[in-house]
């Protein structure tokens, strides 16, 4: 039987960005509660659950023939008012109301003007409009409804998603290590604002995002720092609530070895990765100290100009012959099985060790 074929990488050095991913949650970039500002029983929803709606949008119908009445009542105490100013202005000057009674009825003039206000007001509000565009929910209520009995009920909720928020930390420890790394001069600062997202079943959001907020003080419950990312989210994937990574990136490393993660493995010893030393599977032990994207940082155990098995890992028990392709990450292996490591594990499993 030929050696079994196995795909290797030939290490080298050169710079990299070291990366950090931190656990994140989504959150909408505006949202807003739609509440019943006056009492009254619910006529009629005026909305799709799950639709699109434009900023003033009729949403609900409160029954407004109370407040109807009330709005046409003050103005009719507005319009006396106005007239009983408008006789007592000629009556004044042959003296045939006093001062005091014009200034009276001056005043009734301006408290028929605030109760009409406010009639107009809560006739305006039975008729509940949307405070912001965006998607909004399902409704909290049903027509038949009573709404705002002692408080303003809330009705719906509008999110706006076509940019939203994730929220993420980062441990106060690193962010002092990596300062610390810096002013030394072992690392240099990488350009932070821009950050990938990770989504929950693995795939890496197609659109990169940007440092939006970053705490100035340490939680003291938590001993970390509150960051916040935005990104653009034009097909509405992201959804308030959802789960996904940050790959946030920490610092640059210059002359560093880098190899991808599934090529590092686990044992009762440590991390080692098998490499091929004469035709023959060896394992090498190494250590790592960070990850460069979805790449392991080594910082001992190679020297360079090795090469190290990336596939094939279950052909390669130490001390066989092997034949060394050079590996192509473009090109996966369709259609078959993940491969496993020697220690039985996936090979896309390897310990993530920072």
């Amino acid at each position: 039987m030929p050696p079994p074929e196995v795909d290797v990488i030939t290490v080298g050095r050169g710079d990299a960005t070291l990366t950090q991913d931190l656990p994140g949650r989504v959150q909408a970039y505006r949202t807003a509660q739609v509440r019943a500002r006056v009492e009254g029983i619910i006529e009629k929803r005026l909305f799709e659950e799950g639709s699109d709606v434009k900023a003033g949008t009729s949403l609900f119908q409160i029954s407004a023939r109370t407040y109807k009445a009330t709005a046409d009542a003050a103005q009719a105490d507005v319009v006396i008012a106005r007239q009983t100013v408008e006789r007592y202005k000629s009556l004044i000057a042959v003296k045939a109301v006093s001062q005091q009674e014009y200034d009276v009825a001056v005043a009734r003039v301006k408290q028929t003007e605030a109760a009409l206000a406010r009639a107009e007001e809560d006739l305006e509000n039975s008729t509940v409009p949307a405070a912001i565009s965006g998607r909004i929910g399902r409704a909290m209520v049903t027509e038949g409804a009573l709404v705002g009995k002692g408080d303003a009920t809330q009705l719906a909720t509008i999110e706006q998603l076509d940019s939203v928020y994730v929220n993420f930390t980062q441990p106060g420890a690193d962010l002092l290590r990596l300062r610390q790394a810096v002013r030394t001069g072992k690392l240099k600062h990488a350009d932070s604002a821009r950050v990938e997202l990770l989504l929950e079943d693995g795939r890496i959001y197609p659109q990169p995002g940007k440092i939006f907020f970053t705490d100035m003080a340490v939680d003291p419950s938590t001993g970390s720092v509150s960051l916040r990312a935005e990104f653009a989210n034009p097909q509405h994937e992201l959804l308030p609530g959802m789960f996904a990574r940050v790959r946030f990136p920490e610092a640059l490393a210059e002359n560093v070895i880098r190899i991808p993660q599934r090529a590092v493995q686990s044992g009762p010893q440590g991390q080692f990765v098998m490499a091929v030393i004469e035709g023959k599977a060896a394992p090498v032990p190494v250590k790592t100290s960070g990850m460069a994207g979805v790449d392991f940082i080594i910082a001992d155990g190679l020297k360079g100009g090795e090469q190290v098995i990336v596939n094939g890992l279950q052909k390669a028990r130490p001390g066989t012959q092997v034949k060394a392709v050079p590996w192509d990450p473009v090109a996966p292996m369709m259609g078959k099985p993940a491969e496993k490591s020697a220690n039985g594990k996936p090979e896309t499993g390897a310990a993530h060790v920072r």
